[in-house]
């Protein structure tokens, strides 16, 4: 027996939800306004207040109900979404293994013919691999990791996220440029943290051309820290802008420019900034783009000083 798309249920769920309760509730809605029109007793005016509050729960049940079918049917198309693309990129590196082993099977091929085969089809099961990795713990963080909430000096943070940075990008040393407000305290999971930022400055890294200009910089805005990660790349078109951060989406510059990666970077970050209950966002245009990542501020709590004998407190 097969059974209609789940977004499809959805659909005819809310249907029947609007059907079955708010075009009831509606009438009975015009019933009780007429109740206290023309209520002369005591007895009808309760009739129709009795009505009239049956038909605002009737209504506040519609709407939670509604909205519950509608994130229902948003976390579907999110799915379905996911599994297109997952499909998608998985299809090749399948494909070409496929392939490379019936080159095998067929036995025709010379010695150095089949070292180079046996090399590629390393290479893919390897890609394959990496690829399933990041899926499998980009989902984990997205549903089950459990953040630390350790202080965390800004500084400290944007010293460290440029060291591994650093570390990452020996074959082409980059400077960064760092710029932080003292006293800038935040709550959160330093690895993690140190991580998007990574990401965010490999991004930097690869989208911008032989004169980079790189700058990692936290300032205060209120309650909140701001931490900024700006380029000089060729910046990413505002119909773009949303969508990099969705899972195997890419912008047009990292297509035209044929740059490695898989399309989970932004996803990561996206992913730890939401488990730490902060936001992110972006601003860009030619010649330029920044990342903000705002981070709730921790107050620095001063410890009462011991007092000495014969000296008292003011």
């Amino acid at each position: 027996m097969r059974f209609p798309p789940a977004n499809m249920q959805l659909r005819r769920a809310q249907l029947v939800l609007m059907l079955a309760v708010l075009v009831p509730t509606v009438l009975m809605t015009g019933v009780g306004i007429v109740l206290l029109a023309i209520g002369s007793t005591a007895t009808t005016v309760i009739s129709g207040v009795l009505v009239l509050t049956f038909c605002t729960s009737g209504i506040t049940g519609y709407i939670l109900g509604t909205i519950f079918v509608g994130k229902g049917a948003s976390l579907v198309r999110v799915q379905n979404d996911f599994v297109s693309s997952v499909t998608h990129e998985l299809r090749t590196p399948i494909t070409s293994i496929r392939l490379l082993i019936e080159s095998l099977n067929h036995d025709r091929l010379e010695r150095e013919d089949r070292t180079q085969v046996l090399s590629l089809l390393g290479r893919e099961t390897e890609r394959l691999e990496v690829l399933v990795g990041r899926v499998l713990e980009l989902s984990r963080l997205q549903l089950s990791y459990d953040y630390r909430r350790d202080p965390i000096d800004a500084v400290e943070l944007l010293d460290e996220s440029i060291a591994a940075f650093d570390a990452l990008t020996l074959t082409r040393p980059t400077p960064i440029k760092r710029y932080c407000d003292p006293g800038l305290i935040i709550t959160g999971d330093r690895p993690m943290l140190v991580r998007a930022l990574v990401n965010l400055l490999t991004n930097a890294w690869k989208y911008t051309g032989d004169d980079k200009q790189i700058s990692i910089e936290a300032h205060a805005a209120g309650r909140w820290v701001d931490l900024f990660v700006r380029d000089n790349g060729l910046g990413i078109d505002r119909g773009e802008q949303r969508l990099i951060f969705e899972q195997f989406k890419r912008g047009r510059a990292a297509h035209d420019g044929a740059a490695p990666g898989l399309g989970l970077g932004l996803s990561f970050v996206r992913a730890i900034v939401i488990g730490h209950r902060g936001k992110l966002d972006l601003e860009s245009s030619n010649g330029t783009t920044a990342f903000r990542i705002r981070l709730k501020r921790t107050r620095q709590v001063t410890a009462p000083q011991p007092i000495r004998l014969g000296q008292t407190s003011s």
